[in-house]
């Protein structure tokens, strides 16, 4: 059983499932959690085009686009509480696809699932979930209370809040969800499932314990650091293109509103302890856009001020596609032909510069308005900004 919130009187016997686990995991070194950890394939997180975001509607048809070999289906999900040898299609079918956009930190992702029966009347942890887990800097290591290094702070509240959910967040989301929120953040920091930091649409036509199909679309935005005290010391992991993190997922699945244990729990994971400890998530891969996307060339660059009183100014190439030649307008009268220039203004102000950019595709432009502005408070004291 997975149902964690292990605190409330009427899921004592959740807690006596799960004793036994946390006991094995609380009594290893701490270092075991590294050699614990799961060697695996890397999955694919899909890169949508900054003009194709995905509209949290729960609708796919803006991710069919997606190839399918990003599709996560049921060939990799394990029942780990060993009470299915595998999964009857006609009892439970899923497949999931995770998406990101380039300078967004945020994680989309279209879960589509049959159900034979699903079970969602109840407003507790009774519930069909579709659980995920994230660690959006492969820092690792145990995420949960119960699952904390230091013994002494096992199940202790000062665990809970300190600790649980802070470097990597449990999401247990109700699929679907009526009369109550979304998901259950799994610790101390609720505030991470609301504007501007989730989103999340359901599309169904069933009633609880009916069979069908249901479609949910949301996106979530991962922490290295999410406390108690809300955003104003959140640091959001920043997803890049090529980088690694730590996901996972798991399904847990009833079939029947009066039973009191679940009828699957579908894994990712080959570790059961994978809902509290970041180490035995999956690693999946923030890929580039996919060929078809790509322009055959791009101009595009951003800057750095390296010293504002000597009015000394970086400019960074970051084009997309085959270039032979560049061009910089620095907007001062000067240009330059170096594909990474570094250039001295001259005196205060606000600058218009332009990158030209040449190749066997043909050529392309971008100019930045007034985004470069510098002034020395030495030698443009008396310069006035306008």
């Amino acid at each position: 059983m997975n149902q964690r919130s292990l605190s409330r009187p009427d899921y004592n016997y959740i807690y006596v499932l799960k004793l036994a686990a946390t006991i094995l995991i609380l009594f290893q070194p701490v270092f075991s959690f590294s050699v614990n950890a799961q060697i695996d394939s890397t999955f694919k997180i899909f890169q949508f085009p900054p003009d194709k975001i995905p509209r949290i509607d729960g609708n796919t048809d803006d991710w069919a686009m997606v190839p399918k070999e990003y599709i996560i289906g049921n060939d990799q999900l394990r029942d780990d509480e060993k009470k299915h040898a595998t999964l009857d299609t006609n009892n439970l079918n899923v497949k999931v696809r995770v998406g990101w956009v380039k300078g967004l930190n945020r994680l989309y992702f279209l879960y589509e699932a049959y159900d034979n029966y699903w079970d969602f009347s109840r407003t507790d942890l009774h519930h069909d979930i579709f659980e995920v887990v994230v660690d959006g800097d492969q820092s690792g290591g145990p995420l949960i209370e119960q699952f904390h290094p230091n013994p002494q702070l096992n199940n202790s509240w000062d665990a809970y809040f300190n600790y649980h959910g802070v470097h990597a967040q449990n999401y247990h989301i109700f699929t679907p969800a009526e009369g109550q929120d979304w998901c259950l953040v799994w610790g101390s920091q609720p505030w991470i499932k609301e504007l501007p930091y989730a989103n999340a649409a359901y599309s169904y036509n069933f009633r609880p314990g009916e069979p069908g199909k249901l479609v949910l679309e949301f996106w979530i935005t991962p922490f290295d650091y999410a406390g108690p005290e809300g955003p104003v010391r959140a640091v959001e992991s920043v997803l890049r293109e090529g980088k690694n993190i730590g996901l996972c997922w798991a399904i847990i699945d009833f079939d029947d509103v009066n039973a009191k244990s679940n009828n699957g729990f579908w894994n990712l994971s080959d570790k059961h302890t994978m809902y509290g400890n970041a180490s035995q998530l999956r690693t999946f891969k923030l890929m580039p856009l996919e060929p078809q996307f790509v322009k055959k060339i791009d101009a595009q660059w951003s800057f750095k001020i390296l010293d504002m009183n000597r009015r000394l100014v970086a400019f960074q190439d970051m084009s997309v596609g085959k270039i032979t030649n560049w061009k910089w307008d620095f907007g001062d009268g000067t240009t330059g032909t170096e594909q990474h220039p570094i250039h001295t203004y001259g005196k205060a102000g606000r600058y218009i510069v332009t990158l030209y950019i040449e190749g066997p595709d043909g050529k392309s432009r971008r100019a930045k308005v007034w985004d470069v502005a510098v002034r020395s408070e030495v030698l443009d004291s008396a310069v006035k900004s306008n």
